[in-house]
């Protein structure tokens, strides 16, 4: 019989893996907030491009991240943050969800990520965003001046 802990987590897990698309596909950023806990750390290379007053790519809690998460839907372009993916998660099945945008999609190249979040009571305690080298790349020639986010 399976634990009662792990079918909740594996529970948490799938609901936030849909709910942070969704957020994602229609730009709300209230809901993707929902989705963390108080103290919650997001971090992302997007962070001190979005926001000019911060260097590092680390932010803490609700209120940095709200205005992380508002700034980017305001400002990003729909190209940048239209995504496909599968169905396909994974996690350690303790703390751990994660899963992948691939640059490679039915309809051409996207931007390439993954996302690493540690749940804790069915939300998002930390959250890690790395991204691919065509993403990576889209970052630096942004710096340089080259291409708009």
């Amino acid at each position: 019989m399976q634990d009662r802990g792990a079918t909740s987590f594996h529970d948490d897990c799938r609901r936030i893996h849909r709910a942070w698309h969704e957020c994602a596909r229609t730009g709300d950023a209230a809901g993707y907030l929902a989705l963390y806990a108080k103290d919650a750390v997001l971090e992302s290379p997007l962070v001190p491009v979005v926001l000019d007053d911060v260097a590092g790519g680390v932010l803490h809690g609700r209120g940095e991240i709200h205005r992380f998460l508002t700034e980017a839907a305001r400002r990003l372009t729909r190209g940048l943050t239209h995504w496909y993916r599968t169905d396909t998660w994974t996690t350690d099945g303790e703390r751990l969800l994660v899963w992948e945008y691939p640059r490679a999609t039915p309809d051409g190249e996207q931007l390439d990520i993954a996302e690493f979040m540690e749940l804790e009571h069915g939300l998002i305690q930390r959250h890690r965003i790395y991204w691919g080298c065509h993403g990576t790349g889209l970052l630096a020639r942004q710096a340089r001046g080259e291409a708009a986010l």
